[in-house]
């Protein structure tokens, strides 16, 4: 995929609605004035954030002549309106593969921490050309039943972010100050029956397309290793010196990380061709 002068960018906000009733509003949408032959990109935030944590990607694709689109999940940002305390990673698929399902070619799928794992879940039952997570939660080949699933909300305060000064925050050394409030823009609440769900562990037998996993060196909470026992086929790629928050907000890291995964996703949709699923 060739790197474009595109600067110009349509930006709306749409909404898609499934057949079985599952509503998603509010899927930012930027389309470059030129666009290139490719499949356009789903942008999966992760938890207690929203699809503001896509701002510099979505700039970014659309210089290289990609659209794409970032959904808010059920209860984040500017989706629908939910009970967090019940939600689980389940619903959150739901919203995903609704906006696949209304989009008019197989996309790529974009997973930042918990959202990769949402990419994957939707990307195990098709119609997905690619499937890239950063940092993503792991998925897991079994489920143990001993893990409670509490019902509840809570804040981003439990991944380390209690302040909202730029200034002031540990979690993010690698961000300059526009980046990090971007970060703080895009927080809010979270399901804890979600979290308790991935704890206990999210089940994903098999992918119906390549994945890319991008991890950091600098990234203390999900390094590379944490991967080592992962059961699915994947390619892996490290960037060096990214925090976790880094790989989807640090536009340096960016700069270096989106034109290799470009390549490497028109390599492999290429190859694969995905069809509609009937």
């Amino acid at each position: 995929m060739p790197t474009m002068n595109n600067t110009h960018r349509a930006l709306g906000l749409s909404s898609y609605r499934s057949t079985r009733g599952v509503e998603v509003t509010g899927v930012r949408t930027v389309a470059p004035a030129e666009p290139i032959d490719a499949p356009p990109f789903v942008l999966v935030h992760g938890a207690a954030n929203s699809a503001r944590v896509w701002t510099f990607w979505q700039q970014s694709l659309v210089e290289h002549g990609v659209t794409s689109h970032a959904l808010d999940l059920r209860g984040h940002g500017e989706g629908a309106a939910a009970d967090l305390s019940r939600t689980s990673m389940r619903d959150y698929a739901d919203d995903l593969r609704t906006v696949v399902g209304g989009l008019p070619r197989p996309p790529v799928l974009v997973g930042w921490s918990m959202g990769g794992l949402v990419a994957m879940m939707v990307a195990a039952k098709g119609d997905v050309a690619a499937c890239v997570g950063l940092a993503p939660s792991m998925p897991a080949a079994r489920r143990d039943p001993t893990v409670e699933l509490r019902e509840g909300e809570f804040g981003p305060d439990e991944y380390g972010i209690t302040s909202d000064d730029p200034g002031d925050q540990p979690a993010m050394p690698d961000l300059d100050e526009d980046e990090r409030r971007v970060a703080l823009a895009s927080l809010c609440r979270e399901s804890r029956y979600a979290r308790d769900e991935r704890a206990a562990g999210v089940v994903v037998e098999s992918l119906r397309c390549p994945l890319l996993i991008v991890t950091s060196t600098g990234d203390t909470q999900w390094p590379r290793s944490r991967y080592d026992e992962l059961h699915l086929p994947a390619t892996h790629v490290s960037v060096d010196g990214a925090s976790h928050w880094g790989l989807v907000l640090n536009r340096r890291v960016l700069a270096m990380l989106l034109p290799d995964a470009l390549t490497w996703i028109d390599g492999v949709a290429s190859a694969s061709q995905p069809e509609r699923q009937g």
